[in-house]
């Protein structure tokens, strides 16, 4: 069974066929299909059905979307939805003319601003009775908001995270799998980021693997079959 992916990251693409490995994972790209609808939601959840829908009028066939990003709880969650398209302290949210803004640059300016930060001060535990810093002042944590859009108005939502921390300096930054922030995101025991582990090792704890196996259950389920069943390939 064929599923598209709402997306042009194609690291993206390779992580969701290496987890979704009984279908076929097709973008837009792969077909010539022109896809870049504009991304207005406020959370990872509006961003991820715009996206599904967007694609689905374009190929009324399933389609998978995720919205993603990483929130550092000592930003007030930032990046966050804009995780793409941080530029840093001065465009959080973007640049004014758009452009993408290197990821080498991205992570050094994440962790310039962190460092910022908590040379101002931290309410740690204001942010702990708010569910925050539970791995320090560094605290941070990837989200991952994902829907299989299966017809117009028949969809399942999953959303996970994968908590960490940030790197003291850009200089700590290290690994050389993932993609993203993934060299600056210590896992838990702050042993390795999530860019020294292999492929099966990310996919097993993050938030997108996270996700993607409750999508699959709901799969497996029967409750989301399309025009009868929604077969592996």
């Amino acid at each position: 069974m064929k599923i598209y992916l709402a997306t042009s990251n194609q690291n993206k693409k390779r992580e969701m066929s290496e987890i979704l490995s009984g279908y076929t994972i097709v973008t837009p790209g792969d077909e010539g299909i022109d896809f870049n609808p504009e991304e207005t939601g406020s959370t990872f959840y509006e961003n991820s059905l715009i996206k599904a829908r967007a694609l689905w009028h374009k190929v009324h066939a399933p389609v998978l979307a995720d919205d993603s990003g990483i929130c550092v709880d000592a930003l007030g969650g930032r990046p966050g939805i804009y995780s793409a398209r941080y530029a840093g302290p001065l465009y959080p949210n973007g640049t004014p003319d758009g452009k993408k803004t290197p990821q080498a640059k991205q992570n050094e300016y994440l962790v310039e601003e962190l460092n910022a930060a908590i040379g101002k001060g931290v309410d740690i535990e204001k942010g702990k009775a708010l569910g925050l810093f539970r791995h320090g002042l560094r605290s941070a944590h990837y989200t991952c908001a994902m829907v299989l859009l299966i017809d117009r108005d028949r969809f399942v939502v999953a959303e996970e995270t994968m908590e960490g921390s940030i790197v003291s300096s850009i200089e700590e930054a290290r690994g050389n799998g993932g993609f993203g922030y993934d060299p600056l995101f210590l896992l838990p025991d702050g042993k390795r980021t999530s860019a020294q582990l292999t492929d099966e090792e990310k996919n097993a704890i993050s938030h997108r693997g996270k996700a993607t196996r409750i999508i699959i259950q709901a799969i497996n389920s029967g409750i989301l079959n399309f025009n009868g069943t929604l077969e592996k390939k």
